[in-house]
């Protein structure tokens, strides 16, 4: 499984599972060594898939990084911190999580949009 490491550590993404805040962002950015870029997005594209079919899911967008870093980017729109842990915490979706080597990073993050 991909290592779970929080961009700010006061506010790990379980803590933020149990906010009662809606809708939500995640930005899940991903550090993948280069030789495995394209078998990451094969077992993204198939998490994708999962999520999609959940209730609370809005959409969700990959983004890779420019000149040639190893930085891929999710951002995904959920109706509810809620509806996203459900998801997350589906037995079916962990057993997908499961097959993302150790050696790739993971900072998940949620946000909420704020106008301006």
């Amino acid at each position: 499984m991909a290592q779970l490491q929080s961009l700010d550590p006061k506010t790990p993404i379980f803590a933020q599972f149990q906010e009662k805040a809606g809708p939500v962002v995640l930005a899940n950015t991903f550090v993948v060594p280069p030789e495995k870029t394209e078998s990451f997005l094969a077992l993204f594209r198939r998490q994708a898939e999962f999520m999609r079919a959940q209730p609370g899911f809005v959409s969700l967008r990959m983004h890779r990084g420019t000149a040639g870093s190893r930085l891929l980017m999710n951002v995904a729109v959920w109706e509810s911190a809620e509806a996203l842990a459900t998801a997350f915490g589906d037995p079916e979706f962990q057993r997908l999580a499961a097959e993302s080597p150790e050696d790739i990073v993971s900072y998940p993050h949620l946000f909420e949009p704020i106008d301006l």
